[in-house]
């Protein structure tokens, strides 16, 4: 990392650089705001992989990839006269000290529920505004989401109007349900349209669990991928280390039966699903 430290005039400077159409990077140049969108997620997805391993050496570098992508975005909105980065700027910082009135303002709430029911209503004042007819207690949600996200939003706006679970009993009672609909597809001539439609369902009761347990759904899957991952590979290299590759095994000699390691710690191992 360098010593001379940077301002954000210098990095809007390297950008406009970089986009100058005779001195700068041809690919660069060439890029449109749908060509570096894909670009703009991968960014934030490891933004939040750097969080999830607490590499904050990597989250300092990944912070400023996403930050370089906002930055990208303003330069060619700027360069086709719609906005440049300080109007982004502006913008939020008006958003943010409008939506906080009891920090910026003499507002006051009683408790974090009537603050965030507080922070719909200035939401949906400002939709108003803009002109949308959209009156739905759902309004408002992206569409470009992810699917899980949007679910789960969906399900936060329903519950505000009192349409929810009281608790996660029934709601595990409810993915029973799903689960069980799910498996009854599979019992006759299998039908794609409605096996996506059951095991969305399914999806969908598995979000709204995690929403009343008070779980990141998107993290609990993170971990569930990095305990498969460990797992995956410690098979690995205990197949190797018996001179035969996993990949050159059947699914029985994959497992524990097959295999049969040494001791009972690398049988352990073996085992992905424990």
């Amino acid at each position: 990392m360098s010593n001379d430290k940077h301002d954000i005039d210098d990095l809007l400077a390297i950008m406009a650089r970089l986009r100058d159409p005779e001195n700068g990077c041809p690919w660069d140049v060439e890029q449109d705001f749908a060509s570096i969108a894909n670009y703009t997620l991968e960014e934030a997805h490891e933004v939040v992989d750097a969080i999830d391993r607490r590499d904050f050496d990597d989250l300092r570098d990944e912070l400023g990839d996403l930050l370089l992508q906002v930055v990208f975005h303003a330069r060619m909105a700027e360069e086709e006269g719609r906005f440049d980065f300080a109007d982004v700027v502006t913008a939020i910082s008006d958003k943010m000290v409008r939506r906080h009135p009891h920090v910026f303002a003499d507002a006051g709430y009683a408790d974090v529920a009537e603050q965030t029911r507080a922070w719909e209503a200035i939401k949906a004042g400002e939709r108003e505004r803009k002109g949308e007819a959209d009156t739905s207690a759902l309004a408002g949600i992206a569409r470009g989401l992810p699917p899980w996200r949007r679910a789960q939003k969906l399900q936060q706006r329903a519950a505000r109007t009192g349409f929810d679970w009281p608790d996660e009993s029934p709601v595990l009672d409810k993915l029973d349900e799903e689960v069980a609909e799910l498996r009854a597809e599979f019992t006759h001539a299998p039908d794609a349209g409605r096996i996506e439609d059951e095991l969305g369902d399914v999806l969908f009761v598995l979000v709204n669990l995690a929403r009343h347990a008070n779980v990141d759904f998107a993290r609990a899957l993170r971990r569930a991928n990095a305990k498969f991952e460990r797992r995956f590979r410690a098979m690995e290299t205990l197949a190797a280390a018996e001179g035969k590759p996993l990949g050159a095994r059947t699914l029985s000699e994959q497992k524990p039966c097959g295999g049969r390691p040494n001791n009972r710690s690398a049988q352990k191992q073996l085992t992905l699903m424990t």
